[in-house]
């Protein structure tokens, strides 16, 4: 591919993380941080404080509060901001595009209003060709990456050439990439999984067996399956990297943002309570109700997302939802799929 200059544009744990793949090979990156004083640290110290602090980051990488500065030179233009702030900062980044550049979003989300994908709020706001549009996405907890744990992603694209460049720029000997064509559903995956994680997260605050938590990944899987087809994409993705690895890694992990707040949830504790403790966004929390709107537009049972919403904001108990959702009426376990 020949890359010059990548920009990653949010300067978060996940955003932070990934920008040291391409420096840690002698790629030119460039960290985007809104804060000022972040940018500043960042470059002074060679250490993100606030999100990865303690890790030491690669000489290669720069950090700036300058749009321009960090987007109109860069080759790859990589997004890594929360869903709820991506369209806001979009705006910002795409006059600045090289052209022909292709953008990359490691968002997993969906924006709460439009119900759109990140790389359709792209397209809105930059009439980008798909072929410049890209998705990272797979079991990518930021603290493992981050300590060059083995991990491995898939890099969607419609244009699969544009796709084994993307791959060829990001793999490293701990992070191992593939390719997929199918960006709706890796997108999809990414952004459905979170929900089912606080699912997961209340059933082990309530202080339940391994038995119920394979139960909801396993159904949870069929429901984004299911949502995921209906938009769009191949049945296969789902039981991939973005689909079933994702899930897998955000039901289980202790580092999981969205497994954690479901787990305080199981145990008592409000969500307002909860959110005021959390340094970091929970996608879970900001996409729970858009993915039940979309859902209901697409007329997709999703009962685990729908007693999630009921959870966070309309009051239900975690024991209630508990026996609701294994009280319903029986299905054929295909139901909806096949």
């Amino acid at each position: 591919m020949g890359v010059t200059r990548v920009a990653v544009v949010g300067a978060g744990s996940w955003g932070t993380a990934f920008a040291c793949i391409p420096a840690e090979k002698g790629v030119d990156t460039v960290l985007w941080a809104r804060r000022p004083e972040l940018a500043a640290t960042i470059g002074a110290r060679h250490e993100n404080p606030d999100y990865l602090p303690g890790l030491e980051l690669p000489g290669a990488l720069t950090s700036t509060p300058d749009v321009e500065e960090a987007v109109a030179p860069a080759r790859v233009v990589v997004m890594a901001v929360p869903s709820h702030a991506f369209r806001g900062v979009f705006r910002e980044v795409a006059p600045h595009l090289a052209e022909d550049a292709p953008v990359v979003s490691l968002t997993k989300g969906i924006e709460q209003d439009s119900l759109r994908r990140m790389t359709e709020v792209m397209t809105e706001e930059a009439d980008l060709d798909p072929a410049r549009l890209a998705v990272v996405s797979g079991p990518n907890l930021a603290k493992e990456v981050a300590a060059r744990m083995p991990s491995a992603s898939v890099a969607a694209c419609a244009d699969e050439g544009r796709a084994a460049e993307l791959q060829e720029l990001f793999m490293a000997p701990h992070f191992r990439v593939y390719t997929n064509p199918d960006v709706i559903g890796v997108e999809m995956a990414g952004a459905l999984k979170n929900v089912v994680a606080i699912a997961a997260g209340i059933a082990d605050g309530m202080g339940f067996g391994d038995n119920s938590r394979a139960s909801l990944i396993t159904r949870g899987l069929a429901e984004i399956t299911r949502l995921g087809v209906k938009l769009g994409g191949a049945p296969m993705t789902f039981a991939g990297l973005a689909g079933m690895g994702d899930l897998v890694a955000t039901c289980i992990s202790k580092l999981s943002r969205n497994r954690t707040l479901g787990e305080a949830l199981g145990r008592g504790r409000t969500l307002e309570q909860i959110v005021g403790d959390m340094r970091m966004v929970a996608e879970g929390v900001k996409s729970s109700r858009p993915v039940l709107a979309l859902a209901r537009r697409e007329g997709v049972e999703m009962p685990i997302a729908e007693h999630v919403v009921k959870v966070l904001y309309e009051g239900v108990s975690p024991a209630d939802m508990a026996t609701s959702l294994m009280m319903r009426a029986a299905r054929p376990e295909l139901h909806g799929i096949s």
